[in-house]
């Protein structure tokens, strides 16, 4: 397994945390040349150096900047995200672009930059990190739940014009993951709700799971990993839940 992905060149966004930063340490002990991308200079030039990668400062809510960019990879992890908690007739409209543009529309960008040198060299793995959201709903989420909906029917499609270029697109869909991005959601969820911070996780988080525990990010990255290698070539189009039980219901 160490060298599964050798030879292979991958780039992860939001790559410098969280369930992104599991990815590039997983991809890069299998064997494969990782690209750290975020907007945290030090954070992604610190992991590339621990992982013998490279690190690749970019905003991408530039996204006009994301229209004349051309990348060389084999596998792209889409998986930046942030996230905003508010009824719809409070959600600041400038706020659901910007979740829209970093989480929808920086991934087209992405894999219509990847594309090319995918078709050219016969293979691609394009892997988005999308949510439960992407497939169920929650109250209060009205931009992220659009993004990840959107980012499902992207891969769908990616999936269809790449396949007979030997380029499969795939979506994970996990439920909430212990990340800093979770963590930040404690407080918004609490006073939304109108619940104690402390009983979020159980009254909030968790309540559609069957298995009561946050999602880990490594065990994200090992579904990356495997959606990455050649063993998954014949999966594509595919939404992989790692939601404890939440979307069976």
């Amino acid at each position: 397994m160490e060298d599964a992905l050798k030879g292979r060149k991958a780039l992860v966004t939001g790559g410098a945390s969280g369930i992104g930063a599991a990815c590039v340490r997983e991809l890069a002990g299998r064997g494969a040349e990782v690209v750290v991308a975020d907007v945290d200079s030090a954070s992604a030039a610190a992991l590339a150096d621990e992982v013998g990668g490279t690190s690749w400062t970019v905003d991408l809510l530039d996204v006009d900047s994301l229209t004349t960019v051309s990348l060389d990879c084999d596998i792209l992890v889409n998986n930046a995200g942030i996230q905003r908690i508010s009824p719809i007739e409070e959600f600041d409209p400038a706020e659901f672009r910007r979740i829209i543009a970093l989480m929808l529309e920086a991934p087209f960008l992405l894999i219509r930059a990847a594309l090319p040198s995918m078709y050219a060299n016969g293979f691609g793995r394009i892997i988005n990190v999308s949510s439960v959201h992407g497939l169920r709903a929650s109250a209060f989420k009205s931009a992220y739940v659009s993004a990840k909906h959107g980012l499902e029917g992207l891969s769908k499609v990616t999936a269809l014009e790449g396949g007979g270029h030997g380029v499969t697109s795939n979506c994970i869909n996990p439920g909430y993951v212990r990340t800093p991005l979770v963590e930040k959601q404690l407080a918004e969820q609490a006073r939304v709700h109108g619940i104690p911070e402390a009983e979020v996780l159980a009254k909030v988080m968790l309540t559609e799971s069957a298995i009561k525990r946050l999602v880990e990010p490594t065990e994200v990255a090992s579904l990356v990993a495997w959606l990455a290698s050649d063993d998954a070539g014949m999966v594509t189009g595919a939404s992989y839940t790692m939601d404890g039980g939440w979307s069976a219901r």
